[in-house]
Formats: structure tokens, C-alpha cells, sequence
């Protein structure tokens, strides 16, 4: 990045995230904070209005706003093409919201550019699970933004699909909402569950009679979303070895739980880190005799009943399965 480059980029990342200090600067533009000494005095030199607080670090003026940004074709197009994602998954009103806010910037692309954008915009295409929300998705995701935004302890009723023991009823739940993600085609809440006294994540589509209590929570610093702090959240770990002939399609059709796999000797070993052995179970079944489960102990015994249960579903009478 050159030093021009650099200096916008600087005002863009104050405006952006609010106070800097020189080494969080110095950071994420890869250089050293005597360079970002240097930027900042040019800056100040250039009429831009920045306010220098000891030990704390560097903030725009308050009021202070670039004029509007132009975009390439590349950048113009992703935040279209996040946009139409946006628009096809989320509720009415951010699907207004992201439409609008797609025409503004369609509207201020100069023509050729604007003509390389549509060009390249309808010529990428998902083709994946993006599911469309129902009218009930809707209201609950629309509810569940209300509620995040202002801090609202939640109720709804939950259909379990993992059970430690057999229970037809929903749960009745009440949590406190941390934050939406959207992955495997569905929406998931991240909330604090105040049954389990533990974080947990749920699925929208199975929540029911969703309600915003009228008591706040604070939410503890700690806690994030990331998908980092998802996957450590994953404390099982699984191998499974497939034989050579199915390690292809194995890659081609992984499991969102696998961490690595390593072709060896016997075939393809596969690694999973999973909550709990009913994560995977599904996955490996369809896979028949091809797979072997190394470890954990539990998970074969639960493939090994599972794998009881079916056959006796093909049993005609009294005549075994040869």
C-alpha cells in the first residue's frame, strides 16, 4: 500500500472503529508506528480534524465525514452480490433496507463501471441452500433483532432434535440473545440459556411463541460469536476411516463438522469435532459400510445401535438378513 493509499485508509479505519492507538494502526497496515507517526502529522497538515489524546490514542474530530467513497468494479460488485444475499435471506424489512441500499450504490456508479458491475452481478450465482424464510421465520428474526438491539430476555418453546432421553413437548426456554449467524441453510441464535445456566446456540426454525420479556440483560464482554469461538465450542473429537474407493466423494460431500483428513494406507482418515456423537450420526450412516469409527468409543456403540435398528426395520418375520 502506498502512502496515499495509506492516509485515506487510516481516515476510513478512525471513522470506522472510533479512537486508535498507534500500534493497533501500526497493526493492521503492517508497518511500523513511526510510519503511522509520520501519516498522522501529514494528515493533521491536510486539514483532516484529528484529536490526539495521551495514552489513548487518535480519533476524528466528532461531526468530521469523508465525502462519499468510490468503488471498483470488484468492491461495487461484492457489497451487490452481499446485498442480493441479504435481500433472499433476511426478513421484509432489511430485505427493503438491502435493496435500497443496493439502488444507492448502483446510482452513483458511473456508467461503464456500472455496466461491468450488472454484467459481472448477473453472471455469479449462489447455487446452494439459501432457503426462503416463512411468514413465521420472519416475524421471529424480525423479533429477535428487536430484541438483541435492546437487550430483551426471550421466551419461546423449543423442539429438541438431540435428546438425552425421550420427549415428545417442546421446552418452554428463556435466554438472552447474543448474536444471529446463518449457517447450513438456517438461522441460528446464540443465546444465553437461563435453564441450562449455559450458552447455547438455536435453531429459528424450531422455535416457537417466541416473546420479548419485558426485563434487560447485560451482556458480559467476554462473549463473542465469532466463528472462531464456535468452533472451540466443539470439544469432541471424532476419526473416522473410509475405505479408498469413497474418499472422493467423501471430500466432495464433508461434513461441516470435519477439521482435517489425511490420506493413509487403508484409506481416507477423516477428523471431526463435534458437541455431541448426534451431530455426525446421520453423516456417517450414509456412508453404509464404508466407514469405520476409530474413536470415540461412544460413537461406535451409537453407530453400532443405531445400525441394530435398522436392520430389524428389514427383517420380513422370523427370516434373517443374509
Amino acid at each position: 500500500m502506498n502512502k496515499t493509499d495509506r492516509l485515506l485508509a487510516i481516515v476510513l479505519e478512525l471513522q470506522r472503529r472510533g479512537r486508535q492507538r498507534a500500534e493497533d494502526l501500526a497493526q493492521t497496515f503492517e508497518t511500523s508506528k513511526r510510519t503511522i507517526y509520520r501519516d498522522i502529522l501529514a494528515l493533521c497538515e491536510a486539514g483532516v480534524p484529528i484529536v490526539s489524546v495521551p495514552g489513548q490514542g487518535y480519533s476524528l474530530m466528532k461531526g468530521y465525514f469523508l465525502p462519499p467513497l468510490s468503488f471498483t468494479s470488484e468492491e461495487a460488485t461484492m457489497l451487490l452480490l452481499g446485498g442480493n444475499f441479504m435481500a433472499k435471506n433476511f426478513d421484509a424489512q432489511y430485505r427493503a433496507a438491502a435493496e435500497a441500499a443496493m439502488r444507492k450504490i448502483e446510482g452513483v456508479l458511473p456508467g461503464s463501471l456500472r455496466a461491468d458491475v450488472q454484467y459481472l452481478q448477473s453472471n455469479i450465482l449462489f447455487i446452494g441452500p439459501l432457503s426462503a424464510l416463512d411468514d413465521g421465520e420472519q416475524t421471529t428474526l424480525q423479533l429477535l433483532r428487536r430484541a438483541l438491539l435492546d437487550r430483551n430476555t426471550i421466551r419461546f418453546s423449543y423442539h429438541s432434535r438431540h435428546r438425552s432421553h425421550e420427549q415428545s413437548e417442546p421446552q418452554t426456554r428463556e435466554a438472552d440473545p447474543y448474536g444471529l449467524v446463518y449457517i447450513m441453510s438456517a438461522w441460528h441464535l446464540t443465546a444465553y440459556c437461563h435453564l441450562r445456566q449455559d450458552i447455547r446456540n438455536f435453531r429459528l426454525d424450531r422455535m416457537e411463541d417466541l416473546q420479548l420479556l419485558p426485563r434487560t440483560f447485560v451482556r458480559p464482554a467476554s462473549v463473542s460469536i465469532s466463528q472462531r469461538e464456535r468452533d472451540q465450542q466443539r470439544s469432541m473429537t471424532a476419526r473416522a476411516l473410509f475405505d479408498r474407493e469413497v474418499a472422493r466423494w467423501v471430500h466432495e460431500g464433508r461434513s461441516y463438522y470435519v477439521t482435517d483428513e489425511e490420506e493413509v494406507a487403508e484409506g481416507l482418515l477423516v477428523t471431526l469435532k463435534v458437541r455431541q456423537e448426534r451431530e455426525i450420526l446421520q453423516w456417517l450412516l450414509s456412508w453404509g459400510r464404508h466407514v469405520r469409527i476409530l474413536e470415540p468409543a461412544s460413537l461406535r456403540d451409537l453407530l453400532a445401535r443405531e445400525a441394530q435398528h435398522m436392520l430389524q426395520n428389514y427383517q420380513i418375520e422370523n427370516i434373517p438378513i443374509k
